[in-house]
């Protein structure tokens, strides 16, 4: 900055610097550079007695006298800001010397001049109203989705200006004179990007429903229909116009009196003649009930086969689905097509899955599958009723269903179907033994006898297993060695190879086995003995088998001294361990049978009256189901002191169960010692050769 000093200023201006810019020089529209201005800076020295005080009519003339007396040096440019004038004030210290001073200073602001027209092609929205008001644009023209505008300037410029949703906009271009217009075909890109997202968006989601609909439905259109999204609500069931099962009545064995009750349910079918014209109604419903593996589905299978009839198959689980209100459709769904085909058999399998008892259970997420069985109850015996219509159901669980589907007019009729005795598991696995190639030894009876409460299905696989295991020995045909050790595997595990067992420990397991048998051979009216083995199978070390009564099985019939000397039974094989190896040195294999001795005799006080201080009460009443609406766990409904009591006829019971099994090892010591060499010898001995220890030795088969 030039600075310049002038004699004649006058004594008004003492020892003043001033700087100060000379007037903006004013822009015509040919000119598009920024302002430049130009500052000069003039310094005066006044004598320092001189005032200091400033007027404005003297700055007015101060200024005037530097412009006409100066000469005038151009000193910088501004292109982009405007420096504000500045006028520094120094004076002189008291001691009255130059060099010292003071100096103040003051800023003035000056606004910035902007133009009139923004550069680029794309405005801000405030940019484009001020052109607009400054009268700088021409014209505009609206996109057709009103989003943007293209402008010309008065120039000739053209820019684009996004546009908000201003309801004054046009109001302020009309008045300023602007040309507006709308644009036909074009619009702009933005606008139509977003508006295909809208679209879009909905499209996608409909589609993707749809797919899923479809995609439950198991293929396109779903069983039944055309397709579409109410699919859902359609049956799934499978129907036959004509049953291709493959299975008749002889093909099911061992559940001869459940197939004399069905039978008259394909008697009906055929020959519904017979029976109207005796006044008598063909029943409208009939519940398989048995446990699982007797061959209920089987049976309804075999119906199907014997009637002829169109039969609709399905399962209760397949009512219930993720959206509400589907299993009352699908129930409804199911019976429209059975009365469309009547007469006809309609299979419900594991029917508890939707029919149990309406109101139980601790939440209210049961609204769902209380709709399905009120439209089955309604479908089955409501007011427009199901004529023809025959509904057979399985279910393994008969005391969770609800009593009204179990009331007459509904299933009228229940057939249980129960574990085959001997004769029907002869039949059995006769009828599983077809197409497998048998040896000479194989003796049916015997194989029966051994497996006391298998059912149909545990049969088959026991075929299965040694089958397997005749192939895997590389024979050409099943012996009974083959059955006899997949009966084991089924019972106990597999066979532990690779487990070695040393002496000491198969010493151990050996006379902890003969004690068993020992002790259960010796009992009155106990269940015979029909194998022992020592070898590892599962958890087991070893293993004794006895062959149970089929009455007492069937009849679930169990006498106090049948009790007694099964805990005797259970505890024989920890007394043989301690007159054995001794009191120290018996081991934990007893675990197990501690349990059962345990639940025996403490059911023996609480249920079955079996002690003469507590009598004949039942003391605590059993754990229910909390989902059924009963009680969650054992209800105490007893004092201490009947506690106490009950846990003393406990602990007698078992005592005196354990001086019976101990009498009986000590008495009968040497046959002890013969049938454990035996089995450390062999590993395995059957029921025949045991027996035979007791003619060579002369013993009393039973003990008081």
């Amino acid at each position: 900055m030039a600075f310049a000093t002038n004699a004649l200023i006058s004594s008004n201006f003492l020892g003043s610097k001033v700087v100060t810019s000379p007037p903006i020089p004013k822009i015509t529209k040919s000119t598009l550079l920024p302002l430049s201005l130009r500052y000069f800076n003039v310094q005066n020295k006044i004598n320092n007695s001189s005032q200091n005080i400033i007027s404005k009519t003297s700055e007015a003339a101060f200024a005037a006298l530097i412009f006409s007396s100066l000469t005038l040096t151009p000193h910088a440019f501004a292109a982009d800001l405007i420096p504000p004038p500045v006028i520094e004030s120094q004076q002189p210290n008291k001691l009255n010397t130059a060099t010292s001073s003071s100096v103040l200073s003051q800023t003035a602001p000056n606004p910035q001049s902007q133009p009139d027209i923004p550069d680029g092609t794309q405005w801000r929205y405030s940019e484009f109203l001020n052109a607009v008001k400054k009268g700088k644009v021409e014209r505009v023209r609206f996109t057709k989705d009103g989003s943007s505008l293209q402008l010309t300037a008065v120039d000739g410029r053209r820019a684009s200006v996004t546009v908000p949703n201003d309801p004054d906009l046009i109001d302020i271009l009309a008045n300023n004179g602007v040309d507006i217009s709308v644009s036909e075909g074009e619009t702009n890109n933005g606008g139509l990007f977003n508006f295909i997202g809208n679209l879009l968006f909905p499209i996608l989601a409909f589609a993707g429903l749809f797919l899923l609909f479809r995609r439950a439905q198991g293929g396109p259109g779903g069983p039944g229909g055309l397709g579409g999204p109410m699919d859902f609500g359609r049956s799934k069931s499978k129907f036959q116009e004509v049953p291709e099962t493959g299975v008749t009545f002889g093909d099911v064995a061992g559940a001869d009196q459940a197939k004399l009750e069905l039978q008259e349910v394909v008697d009906f079918l055929k020959n519904p003649d017979k029976y109207t014209a005796l006044g008598a109604k063909i029943p409208k419903g009939c519940l398989l009930v048995g446990p699982p593996g007797t061959g209920k589905t089987l049976l309804a299978r075999a119906v199907a086969g014997e009637a002829g009839t169109p039969f609709f198959s399905c399962a209760a689980s397949e009512f219930v689905e993720l959206f509400v209100g589907v299993g009352a459709s699908r129930v409804r769904d199911l019976f429209e097509k059975a009365k469309s085909k009547a007469p006809c058999i309609v299979f419900i399998d594991e029917i508890d899955a939707v029919g149990r008892q309406r109101g139980a259970g601790m939440g209210g997420g049961n609204d769902e599958r209380e709709q399905t069985i009120n439209q089955l109850l309604t479908e089955m015996d409501g007011f427009s009723g199901n004529s023809g219509v025959i509904v057979l159901a399985a279910t393994n669980r008969p005391d969770v269903l609800d009593s009204a589907l179990l009331r007459p007019g509904r299933f009228d009729r229940q057939v249980t179907v129960d574990r085959p005795d001997v004769a029907g598991r002869v039949k059995i696995l006769q009828v599983h033994s077809r197409g497998k190639a048998l040896a000479k030894d194989v003796d049916f009876e015997k194989v029966a006898r051994r497996t006391p409460g298998f059912t149909g299905a545990d049969l088959q696989n026991l075929m299965n297993e040694a089958a397997i295991l005749a192939a895997r020995r590389d024979f050409k045909e099943i012996s009974k060695d083959e059955i006899s050790d997949a009966l084991e595997r089924i019972i106990a595990g597999p066979e532990k190879k690779n487990a070695v067992v040393s002496d000491d420990k198969k010493k151990l397991v050996a006379y902890h086995e003969a004690g068993h048998a020992l002790v259960g051979a010796l009992m009155p009216e106990y269940d015979p003995v029909a194998k022992i083995s020592i070898i590892p199978r599962g958890q087991a070390g070893g293993l004794t088998f006895f062959a149970p009564s089929e009455e007492r099985l069937e009849s679930g019939l169990y006498s106090r001294s049948y009790l007694e000397n099964q805990m005797a039974v259970a505890l024989g094989g920890r007394v043989a361990e301690e007159v054995i190896f001794g009191r120290e040195n018996v081991t934990t294999g007893a675990s197990n049978d501690f349990m059962q001795v345990s639940r025996v005799a403490r059911q023996m006080v609480e249920r079955f009256g079996f002690s003469k201080k507590i009598g004949q009460i039942a003391i605590g009443g059993p754990g229910g189901n909390p989902f059924l609406g009963q009680s969650m766990s054992t209800q105490k409904d007893y004092s201490m002191a009947t506690a106490d009591i009950v846990d003393a006829e406990v602990r007698e019971l078992v005592e005196k169960a354990y001086s019976r099994a101990t009498e009986i090892i000590n008495t009968h010591i040497d046959i002890l010692h013969k049938l454990a060499q035996l089995l450390i010898e062999k590993e395995s001995v059957d029921g025949e050769e045991f027996m035979s220890l007791f003619i060579d030795g002369k013993a009393e088969l039973y003990v008081a």
